[in-house]
C-alpha cells in the first residue's frame, strides 16, 4: 500500500498541471518583479541614484520575490525535460537545460547586485550616491538583465518551442510564435524598452495552454 501511494504521488508530481501551475506562478512573480523595479528604478543605467533616497520598499519586495520565481521556473523546466522522455535529443536537451540554469543564475546575480547597492547606500549614503561603486553595480545589474538575461531567455524560448513542436506539448501556433518573439529579442531587444516582459508573458501562455490541454492531462492522469 505504501509503494502504491508513493507511485501515485510520483505520478501526480509529473502531471502537466503541476508544471502549468509552476509556469503560471513563475510568470506572475517575474512580471511583478519587473513592475516593482520599474516603478522605482530608472531604465537608464546612467541615471543618478536618487531612487535610493526616495524609498526602496518596492525594490526590496521585488528582490524578495526573485527566489520564489526562480524555484517555480526550475519546476517548470523539470516537467518540460521530463516530457521529452526517451525522445530527448542531447543537443537540444543540453541547450535547453543550460539556458534555463543560466537564466536563473543571472536573475539571482542581478538581484544580489541590486541588494548590495541598497545595503551599501544605507551604510554610507553620502558617499555612495556619486561613487564609482554605485555606477559599476548599477551598470552590472542593467547588463545582466537587459542584455544577457534577455538573450538567454530567447535561446530558452527557441529550444522550448522546438520541444513543443516535437512533443505536441502546446499548439504549433504558440510554438511558432515563440520562435518569432525569440528572434525579436535576440536582434532588437537593445532598442525595445520593456522587451524582457515578452518572456514571462510567453511562458504564461505556454503554461495556460498546458493547463487547458485535456489530452495531456488525461495521458498523465
Amino acid at each position: 500500500m505504501a509503494l502504491g501511494s508513493r507511485q501515485l504521488t510520483h505520478a501526480r508530481l509529473r502531471t502537466p498541471r503541476v508544471a502549468a501551475a509552476a509556469g503560471i506562478l513563475f510568470s506572475m512573480l517575474l512580471l511583478a518583479v519587473f513592475w516593482l523595479m520599474r516603478r522605482s528604478v530608472p531604465s537608464d543605467p546612467l541615471a543618478p541614484g536618487a531612487w535610493l533616497e526616495g524609498g526602496v520598499e518596492n525594490v526590496t519586495l521585488a528582490l524578495n520575490l526573485v527566489p520564489f520565481a526562480g524555484v517555480a521556473f526550475l519546476w517548470f523546466v523539470g516537467f518540460l525535460r521530463n516530457r521529452l522522455g526517451s525522445r530527448e535529443d542531447r543537443f537540444f536537451a543540453t541547450i535547453f537545460l543550460g539556458s534555463a540554469l543560466l537564466l536563473v543564475a543571472m536573475l539571482f546575480a542581478a538581484a544580489a547586485v541590486i541588494g548590495a547597492i541598497i545595503l551599501a547606500f544605507h551604510t554610507a549614503p553620502e558617499t555612495m550616491m556619486n561613487s564609482a561603486t554605485f555606477s559599476f553595480g548599477r551598470g552590472l545589474a542593467h547588463g545582466l538583465v537587459n542584455i544577457y538575461l534577455v538573450k538567454t531567455a530567447a535561446v530558452f524560448m527557441i529550444t522550448t518551442s522546438t520541444i513543443a513542436i516535437y512533443t505536441g506539448l502546446t499548439s504549433r501556433l504558440l510554438a511558432i510564435g515563440g520562435y518569432g518573439i525569440a528572434a525579436i529579442l535576440l536582434i532588437g531587444s537593445y532598442y525595445i524598452d520593456w522587451s524582457i516582459l515578452a518572456f514571462p508573458l510567453w511562458v504564461l501562455l505556454v503554461s495556460i495552454s498546458i493547463w487547458t490541454d485535456r489530452d495531456n492531462s488525461e495521458a498523465c492522469g
